[in-house]
Order: structure tokens, then sequence, then C-alpha cells
């Protein structure tokens, strides 16, 4: 009978401790959600306020900057004349605008796009740039706008943001008309390609711009535009060395790499980030084959425990030993692919990276555990923050909260200016420099807001692009392109009457290669796939978590009731 008692007390004391845990957390939610709130309008009143309508703010000196016309002209060559900007920090922010619930500023925001916003202007723009930021910021705010469950815009929106998107769309277009279909870095939004326009782009320029313009075409029904990004996508993808490794920079007209040198990092980042977003939003078997290949590549040639070094493509010997702050965006991938132990692991490695030096450092010397000598800087990149809310949705393991926390404050104490929100010059001094990202807004401040409260995504399907922006995930545009709009050339795409491989993604098999009995002796092209928890992301046993996405190995249930958290591989 006292035993009984004994157990009665425990259980009543335990589950009361439980019930004021989870009170405290969700106390914990709210004030941190109301300051990355108060962060974001912070932001985007100042622009509004010292920079409306030119690109980005200067928090500093209150002052603006046309930042797309001028990325990566240093001598401020090609400057468009009576110029004043494309908005662009307003376009980047209208979907935050939705998931923090402001849908009267953002119907302000598409209204003013729609009557205002041209893109007929001497302006010479990167293309990658323009692709994710402008073009994917204006599809995702569309479809927003003309949600059917939630019009937040009424009758006085005709669908002007998709034919911006559109007209935008077609200036594109020449800088795809290439002897190899890779599309030059820059181009003009009025004239086209320039004279003597350099031919030097990077794998993330021509092979990221998939998701972005293959959505252009579902809604517009031009197939043009998923036909350009594809035809890139699978000449770089051709261009991968024997070990699936591709490079950094190469050259459009030629087709030769001029940067063998490669990693998960700048130049290369969005590739695999789009190889598996493509599959999950357009459904073509051939992005998962794609994405598979290139992920085991980077799991055998470039991780190094839980950091990932650089390589050449070629041979796969290290090259760089270096952190760079965008490498930080992988964990949130591979949470996406599930494998959730790997992304754990180099999660907390960017997050003590991050504790040392109060922000995270553009770049830092693994080999020398030291700052890079020159690239100290910190752009307000939003990278920790996106793998940190993909590993909270994951797990729900409340660690992650006390994480976007820590980068909440110290956005607050290093960042924060009368102004709005400034970049870190050097992160040792923290010595500041007179801009505010418009992906400040777009992705850092979404992000973590997303951590704190994510009733957005309740009963939504979507998928972010590299940029923050959200793209719906539906049926209707899981379609092939007409036959018409493949190349011939393209030997190694499979029609649809050739037997079709299986997908282990589907069917939850593993190895990678194991013969398939439901599908005879095909052989299964795909990591495995398997849920990580139960749908309310608690585990009660070992078999609730599933297997490692690479090594197939059982995950564990720890003693909390999540998977694999501390499972290092």
């Amino acid at each position: 009978m006292a035993f009984h008692l004994l157990v009665l007390l425990y259980l009543t004391f335990f589950n009361l401790s439980m019930s004021q845990l989870d009170s405290h957390w969700a106390a914990k939610r709210r004030h941190m959600k109301e300051k990355v709130r108060q962060m974001f309008y912070h932001a985007y009143e100042n622009y509004l306020t010292h920079a409306f309508p030119h690109d980005e703010l200067k928090p500093l000196t209150k002052s603006f900057t046309d930042s797309l016309s001028q990325l990566g002209n240093l001598k401020l060559e090609h400057l468009p004349q009576d110029y004043n900007g494309s908005a662009l920090t307003l376009i980047e922010s209208l979907s935050s605008l939705v998931i923090m619930g402001n849908n009267t500023e953002f119907e302000r925001g598409v209204l003013w796009l729609s009557e205002n916003l041209t893109f007929d202007v001497d302006a010479r723009i990167n293309l990658f740039e323009c692709n994710i930021r402008v073009l994917g910021g204006l599809i995702s705010a569309h479809i927003l706008a003309t949600d059917s469950a939630n019009r937040l815009v009424q009758g006085s929106y005709k669908n002007q943001l998709l034919t911006l998107a559109e007209d935008l769309g077609r200036r594109f277009l020449p800088s795809f008309d290439t002897p190899t279909g890779l599309p030059y870095a820059w181009i003009n939004l009025k004239h086209g390609v320039m004279e003597n326009e350099t031919t030097e782009t990077s794998t993330s320029g021509c092979g990221s711009l998939i998701l972005e313009m293959g959505a252009l075409s579902r809604l517009t029904g031009d197939p043009r535009y998923e036909a350009a990004a594809l035809r890139s996508l699978r000449k770089l993808w051709s261009m991968r060395s024997s070990l699936n490794l591709l490079g950094t920079t190469l050259d459009v007209i030629t087709g030769e790499w001029i940067e063998y040198s490669s990693g998960i990092g700048a130049g290369v980042d969005s590739f695999y980030e789009y190889l598996f977003k493509a599959f999950v939003l357009f459904g073509k078997e051939d992005y998962w084959r794609m994405f598979h290949s290139a992920y085991l590549a980077v799991q055998k040639y470039f991780r190094h425990g839980p950091w990932y070094h650089e390589a050449d493509m070629r041979t796969g010997k290290a090259t760089y030993w270096q952190l760079t702050s965008l490498q930080a965006f992988w964990p949130g991938l591979q949470v996406l692919v599930g494998d959730i132990p790997a992304a754990n692991s180099s999660h907390r490695e960017f997050v003590h990276v991050w504790e040392k030096f109060g922000v995270q450092p553009e770049r830092y010397l693994l080999d020398h555990q030291m700052l890079h000598p020159t690239e100290k800087y910190y752009p307000l990149r939003p990278e920790l923050a996106e793998s940190t809310f993909y590993l909270y949705q994951a797990t729900k393991d409340p660690w992650y909260m006390e994480v976007g926390e820590l980068i909440v404050n110290s956005l607050n104490l290093y960042t924060k200016v009368e102004g709005g929100f400034a970049s870190i010059r050097d992160v040792t001094t923290m010595q500041m420099e007179d801009h505010q990202h418009s992906f400040f807004l777009a992705e850092t401040c979404k992000y973590l807001y997303l951590l704190f409260d994510d009733s957005f995504l309740v009963d939504r399907n979507y998928i972010f692009t590299t940029e923050g922006h959200p793209l719906p995930v539906l049926s209707s545009w899981h379609e092939r392109l007409p036959e018409t709009y493949i190349p011939t050339n393209w030997t190694f795409f499979k029609v649809q009457t050739q037997r079709r491989k299986a997908s282990a993604m589907s069917l939850q098999v593993c190895p990678a290669t194991t013969l398939n009995p439901i599908h005879g002796d095909q052989q299964v092209e795909s990591a495995c796939h398997v849920p990580d928890a139960r749908s309310d992301h608690r585990c009660f046993s070992h078999d609730d978590c599933g297997v490692d996405a690479i090594s197939c190995r059982h995950r564990s249930c720890s003693i909390a009731g999540y998977c694999g958290l501390w499972l290092y591989i």
C-alpha cells in the first residue's frame, strides 16, 4: 500500500512538474516572439522612413543604397540614371508580414508595388541575387495574396505581382543564351547581356534558379522559365567529377571549371538545397537522384566529424579547413532529409562559434582555430537561425529555443542602432558597418519568429526558398515539362515509357543499393528516409525513431523522449 502511495505521489509530482515546465516554455515563447516582432518592425519602419523606395537601409547614417544595381559593382559602373530603387527590402518583407499576422501592411505593400514598380531600367544586376530576392519575393507574395483559404488582398488586386514577376523572368531569359545553357551571372534589365560581360559564374549562380523559375512557369503556364533553369541545372550536373563533386566557379561559354575546390559554403551552398527542395516542390525523381548522389559525396569527402572542410572536386583531397557562415544552412537541409543526428552535431559546433565571438564570423580557420585575417564580418546572416528553427521543428527540444534566445539577444546587443540593425565589420571589436541587408527581414527575423510561433505552418505545407520565401507544395505542380522543352541530348533523362526506379523516400527501405522485391531487380537510388518520431514528435521506444539517413543505423529514443538528439555519428 505504501509503495503504491509513493508511486502515486511521484507521478503526481512528475505531472505537476511537467505542467509547470510546459507553462514556463509557453511563456518564454510568447516573450521571445514579441522580442523578434519588435526587432522586425524596428528594421522595417526605419527602412520605410529613411530608405524606401530604394533597395536597402543604411542604418548608421539613416540613408539608403540601391544595392540591387550596386551589388558587385565595386567601381559603381553601369549604374542607372534617375533611379529610385526597386523597393527591394519591401519585397523581401512581404511574406514576413504575413507570417507575423500583419495583413493590412502586407496589402498596402502589395498595392504600392502593383502601381509603382517597374523593371524597365538600365540596371546591371546579379541574376542569382535578383532571382532569389526579387523574383522569389514577388511570386511568394502573389501566392499569399491570392490564397483561396484566406485572401489577403481584396478586389483591388488583379495579379499585378505575377505580371511583374513574369516581366522580370522574361528579362532573365537572354542570360541563358549561351553555348552551354549556363546563364551569365550579370544581365542588364533593359538591354540584356552587356558587351564584354564576364563569363565567370558560380555553381550556386547557375544551379539555384529552379524553384523561382519553375514556380513562375507553373503560375503562368509558360514553360520557358523552368526549361531554362532546368537545362542549366542539368548541364551543371553533367560537369561533376567522377566523385560526384562540383567546383565553385566556372565559365558559362566554355563550360570549363575555373575553381576546382569546393564545399558546402559560399558559391555552392544553395545548389544542394535546391536539388532537394525542387524534388519536394515539383516531384521529379531526377532531382532526388542528383541530390542523393551529391549528398553522399559531401558526407564522404567534405565531412570531418561535425565539421565540413573544402576539397578538390577531382581528387576529394582537403583544400581549405575553414568554417564559413553560409555553411550553417546545412543542418537545416539535413533535417529535411531526415538526418537529425548529423544535423544536431554540426549545428552545435556553429552555436559554439557564435558563443565564442558573440555573432557568427564570416570565415573561421579550423586548422588554426582562429578567425580569417580579413573576413571577420557578420552581415546579419540568417543561416544559424534557419537551422535552429528546422531542428526545433524536428525534435521539439527546448534547447533550440535557448539557442534562438541567444541569437536574438546578440542581435539586439551588438547590431541594433537607432536607425535599424547594422552589420558587423569586425567581430573582434564589434565595429559596425552601415548596411541593413534585406535578408535580415526576409530570413533572419522570419526564422527566429517561426521558432517561437509556428502557427503560420499549421495545416500548411511550404518549402522555403534560399531567401526564406514560402512556396506551397501543390500536387498540381508535380508535372513534367512538355516533351518539346526537353532537349534530346539529355541522355540521362528517363522517358516515361521506361521502367521507373523506386525511391526509398516513399518505400522507406535501406540501404541505397538494396534490391527491391516490389519492383523486381531495380535498385533503389535514394538515401534512407524514415520518420524520426511519432506525429507528436515524441518517442516512447527506439522503434519510433527510424534510422539514420546515411549509415542506416537505428536511432535511439532518449530518456526525455527525443530521437537521437545526443547520438553523434
